[in-house]
Parts: C-alpha cells; sequence; structure tokens
C-alpha cells in the first residue's frame, strides 16, 4: 500500500461515522510542518499567517509551540477579534479602511497594544485619525517595503503590487511623519517577497521555465537583502526603537532568515500544504488539509460524480487555482466540465471501484480559503477523528 493510499484508508476509517462534505485537519501532518518551519526559520520566531489558517483553534495550537510567536491578520475587523479573544500580538498585514474599527481601536488602549495596523501614504494615518471618534489609544503602525525586483531601469517588474514604498529613502520620509504625528507609534516593518516565497521552483513538465524562476528567485533574493538591510537602517535612524522586521513566507523561509535585518519571519500556508506548495526544491511538506465530497452518481464506466467541489482559489484564473483530487489517487477531471457548483464529474479507473457514498478527497489549491467553505474542520489523528473545530466561517466571521 502507498503512503496515499493508507492515508486514504485512515481517513475513511476516521470519518466513517460523517457525511461528507467535510474537510478535516491531519494533525500529525500538521505538527510536522510546523516542526520543519520553526527549522527552517533558524532560530527566528515564526508569525503565523491567519488568512492561510482561518481557525482559531489551530492558531492556538501553533502558537503554543516553540518557535511561534504572534499572527498577522487580514483585515482589521479580524485583528480587533482576535485580540478582544486574548491574542496579545495581532499585525494587520495589509492597510484598512475600516473607520468603525478605527474607532474601535482608538477608544481602547488594551486593545490598541496588541494590534498594529499597516500603512504606507500619509492619506491613510489621515483616515485613522479621522475614524479616532474621540479616541485617544496610540495606535501602532508598521510600515511595508515593495519588494517587487525591477530591471532594466523599472521598464520589467516582477513581484506582487504591494506598496508605493520601494526606496529606503521613502520609508525614511514617512517614518519622519509618522514620528511628528501624536497618537502613533512606529513599531515595525514589513516585507513581503511574493515572487520567491509564494511561486514554486519546480514546475512538472517544464524544466527551461523551473531554471528560469530559479535564477529570478536568485537574482531577487540578493537584489531584496541588500536593499532591504538599506531601508531598516533607514528607518531605524528615525525610529531606533523598531520591534520587529518582518519578511518572508512559506517558500523563502530559510532564505529569509538567512538576514540579518530580518528579525521574524511570517509564514501560514506551510502548515496546511496546499497544492500550490508542492512545486519548491527547497523543502516539501505533507499535505494536512483536505476536504471530502460524496460520490452520488455513477454515470458509466471509469466515470463518478461527486457532490459540488467547485472551490476554486484566488489569483489569476487557470487550473491552478482549481481543487486536485487527491484520493483516491488517479482521478481527473472531466476537460469540458472539470470541478463544478452542485456536481462534478471525475474520470479514471480508479471511479470503477467507488460506490455511492464513498468519499473523494480533495487538496485545496491555496490554504485558508477552504475554510470559507466549512464551518468545522474534524482533527484527526492517526485513524481517529479527537476533535471538531470551527473555521472563522462557523464562528460566524467572514471577513473577506
Amino acid at each position: 500500500m502507498t503512503s496515499r493510499a493508507a492515508d486514504r484508508a485512515r481517513y475513511d476509517r476516521a470519518t466513517a461515522h460523517l457525511d461528507a462534505p467535510l474537510a478535516v485537519v491531519d494533525l500529525d501532518a500538521f505538527d510536522a510542518n510546523a516542526d520543519d518551519l520553526a527549522r527552517r526559520a533558524g532560530g527566528k520566531p515564526v508569525r503565523v499567517a491567519s488568512k492561510s489558517v482561518r481557525c482559531r483553534p489551530l492558531l492556538e495550537r501553533v502558537l503554543a509551540r516553540d518557535g511561534f510567536a504572534g499572527v498577522m491578520s487580514f483585515t482589521l475587523a479580524e485583528s480587533v477579534w482576535l485580540a478582544r479573544a486574548g491574542f496579545e500580538d495581532v499585525l494587520l498585514a495589509y492597510p484598512s479602511a475600516d473607520r468603525s474599527s478605527f474607532a474601535e481601536l482608538a477608544a481602547d488602549a488594551r486593545l490598541a497594544d496588541a494590534v498594529t495596523v499597516m500603512v504606507d501614504d500619509m492619506a491613510q494615518l489621515e483616515l485613522i485619525e479621522r475614524s479616532r471618534a474621540g479616541g485617544r489609544a496610540e495606535i501602532r503602525v508598521c510600515l511595508e517595503l515593495d519588494t517587487a525586483l525591477r530591471l532594466l531601469g523599472g521598464r520589467i517588474r516582477i513581484g506582487a503590487r504591494r506598496s508605493p514604498l520601494s526606496e529606503p529613502v521613502q520609508l525614511a520620509e514617512l517614518a519622519r511623519s509618522i514620528a511628528r504625528r501624536p497618537g502613533f507609534r512606529l513599531v515595525g516593518l514589513m516585507a513581503y517577497e511574493g515572487h520567491i516565497a509564494g511561486v514554486g521552483d519546480r514546475v512538472d513538465g517544464a524544466p527551461v521555465r523551473s531554471r528560469a524562476i530559479r535564477l529570478m528567485q536568485r537574482l531577487a533574493r540578493h537584489e531584496l537583502a541588500g536593499r532591504r538591510a538599506a531601508a531598516v537602517r533607514a528607518v531605524r535612524a528615525v525610529a531606533p526603537d523598531l520591534e520587529f522586521v518582518n519578511g518572508g513566507g512559506t517558500g523563502s523561509v530559510q532564505h529569509t532568515a538567512a538576514e540579518d535585518a530580518v528579525t521574524e519571519i511570517a509564514a501560514g500556508s506551510g502548515l496546511y500544504v496546499p497544492r500550490l506548495f508542492d512545486h519548491y526544491t527547497a523543502f516539501s511538506g505533507r499535505p494536512a488539509a483536505l476536504f471530502a465530497q460524496p460520490v452520488v452518481r455513477r454515470p458509466g464506466l471509469g466515470v463518478v460524480t461527486v457532490l459540488g467541489g467547485g472551490y476554486p482559489a484566488s489569483g489569476a484564473a487557470g487550473p491552478d487555482r482549481s481543487p486536485v483530487p487527491y484520493l483516491p489517487e488517479g482521478l481527473r477531471y472531466d476537460p469540458r466540465e472539470g470541478a463544478g457548483e452542485v456536481q462534478t464529474p471525475l474520470l479514471g479507473a480508479p471511479a470503477d471501484d467507488l460506490l455511492i457514498g464513498d468519499k473523494v478527497w480533495f487538496r485545496h489549491a491555496k490554504a485558508g480559503e477552504l475554510c470559507e467553505r466549512f464551518d468545522a474542520l474534524q482533527l484527526i489523528e492517526g485513524d481517529r477523528v479527537t476533535g471538531t473545530v470551527p473555521t472563522y466561517r462557523g464562528e460566524g466571521r467572514t471577513f473577506l
């Protein structure tokens, strides 16, 4: 029996009493992945990206482990909710225009002390100031350095379009503006290199493209290390008490951790290991989060139909954004239908061994987005479900 076949047998036994659709997290794999992230971070704390987990009990589980400290959140409302639930160090990774949540933050000094907000523009500071509604709590602020690699004098850009602040002098200028503004305190600097951390460098069946990606990433790492160090020096000249410099992502943990200027690493997807993280040469993880759909039809030889399953991930549309049939091995989509809204035909020899009511296990393309489809996660240890925990959605929280 292959390891994947053994996993299927475990998951089927563990959930035999449960009807699909359902989602599971294999805790043995989750914990092993956490250990690997901490090892690759080389002693620097890993801040957990909540958008990749979207489950409070699992955030608490990983933060209880050595090597992890703090949450990187994705909306201000989520940040406030987590802080009120007892999370003491929440870094909002994206600018916000949520005026009511800013008013809530400014009205509660304890809450404001637990949450750090992201800015890269004076207009964002002005929006926060207008949103205070009389609240006087000091707002903790983090700046973001844009990490995109620019070539040929900027005519070629490689990387996500994030902050407008790409040069140390720009960051220093905004840092000085914050220092002059009462009610704000600059505490951190963040730089997320998505073109390194979020792009696999081993593309199946495309060796030339894979080599090109590795070449680009080596160049980008070298360029960014120098620019990030300069940016940190420039900001520390204005704010010498800067508390943290955050960088990285699951795909670049060990490289980012090697930079002296970086004090902590961000990662989250590496806990669940969705399918987009199968294509890296520097590390491998164990798939920990899966969902199951029930077989509801057998239209003919070599084909079964499961309920639903059309859960595309965000990003540029393409086949890599769809879930992938994972267990049993050998199933594939009908290219004319793909993953459907209410039913999904699956082709392949394993279909003939599946009965009505059997489960087909899928892996989602991106990590936490799976939790927007399910209100609970079944926690599996060995071949037993040992707990059921709510996702954000299960707690009535849909932040985006």
